[in-house]
């Protein structure tokens, strides 16, 4: 049996009895009913992630999945390839803004090299990175497919190795990213998948003009329309016109959602990848949690299309898993929530009357 068919079978929908006690307990604290809102609905989505009145959150880890892209050739991104395995080395030395954000919520930065068009082994070998690289970067998307099927459960089937790795050890994953150009796929995941146009999802990543957005419109409108993926087959979809940080990510996801363990959901990049990991598998989706909304235009129908509403609205769009960092914050906020206030009988507080 392969991983993802073994891993696929592990992913169940959240403890429903755990769900309810924890409701039970929420709608019993000393305060006005729900007075702490969308806090307490995450501590009752943790508590049937986990199975627990106490879930477990402590040890975390944001995942950066780092690969290029093929489609850069076509002029969509403001800055060459050169940069992305510039940044990963910007990683390790703990100069990026995931180093700052993670180790201000003690969270760990793993950092996954899936297909960087660079060597790393220097680094992979040293165990400053994990190497799961799929190869040197994505082919061409406007031209034909970005890879293989192969290639593409072999990228998912990366990320769930990641997690299963790690798994042991962490409590709380959040999915982050690296790759120049890599707005370009997760806008055409995001048309795909959403049924929205390309026009709808297509921002201006790096910070392009005008002219290169229009551009950047024409070159994902041509790799849909050239490629023709089955917005019904996730997969299809990933192998046509994603990356293979994206399906690093999907199956990041995958294997948390395996481990009952809750992973925080980045930006764009990171919600096109949680989108093809929902299509793989529906139940996958019981455990992500949208860690913020990202300015990039197109991560609202994204959010929309995955049923999620985002924990934080800070304008953010670098990726790299910021926001899932700073939104680790919350969902230990939540935790605390749950197992530290008093109910009114645990406090000897009277209740409100009826």
């Amino acid at each position: 049996m392969s991983l993802m068919n073994d891993t696929l079978k592990r992913i169940i929908p959240q403890d429903a009895d755990a769900r309810a006690r924890a409701r039970t307990r929420l709608e019993q604290l000393t305060m006005p009913h729900w007075a702490l809102g969308r806090l307490m609905n995450l501590a009752e989505d943790l508590a049937g992630m986990t199975g627990s009145l106490r879930p477990p959150v402590k040890r975390k880890a944001v995942v950066v999945m780092a690969g290029d892209h093929g489609v850069v050739a076509e002029g969509v991104s403001k800055f060459p390839s050169e940069v992305t395995p510039q940044m990963v080395f910007n990683f390790v030395r703990g100069g990026a803004g995931i180093n700052a954000l993670a180790g201000q919520v003690g969270a760990r930065v793993v950092v996954v090299d899936m297909g960087v068009a660079a060597d790393l082994s220097d680094l992979a070998a040293s165990g400053k990175i994990i190497s799961r690289r799929v190869g040197p970067g994505t082919r061409n998307m406007a031209r034909g497919p970005a890879m293989s099927r192969d290639e593409a459960i072999q990228a998912v089937e990366a990320g769930i190795a990641v997690a299963l790795e790690l798994g042991p050890s962490t409590d709380l994953f959040g999915t982050g990213d690296m790759g120049i150009g890599n707005t370009t796929p997760s806008s055409a995941i995001a048309a795909t998948l959403s049924g929205a146009s390309v026009r709808e999802v297509t921002g201006r990543g790096t910070g392009i003009d005008d002219e290169q957005l229009e551009h950047k419109i024409e070159v994902i409108q041509r790799a849909i329309d050239v490629n023709q993926p089955n917005p019904r087959d996730g997969l299809d979809v990933l192998s046509k016109i994603g990356g293979f940080e994206i399906g690093g990510i999907a199956g990041l996801i995958l294997g948390s959602a395996s481990l009952r363990k809750p992973v925080l959901v980045d930006g764009f990049i990171s919600t096109a990848g949680a989108l093809i990991a929902q299509r793989i598998c529906p139940a996958a989706g019981d455990f992500m949690i949208a860690a913020h909304r990202s300015v990039e235009r197109g991560h609202r129908v994204a959010m929309a299309a995955l049923g999620k509403e985002p924990l934080l609205d800070l304008d953010l769009r670098l990726g790299e898993g910021t926001g899932a960092a700073l939104a680790m914050n919350l969902v230990e906020a939540a935790v605390r929530i749950l197992t530290e206030v008093a109910t009114f009988e645990e406090a000897a507080v009277s209740k409100a009357d009826k």
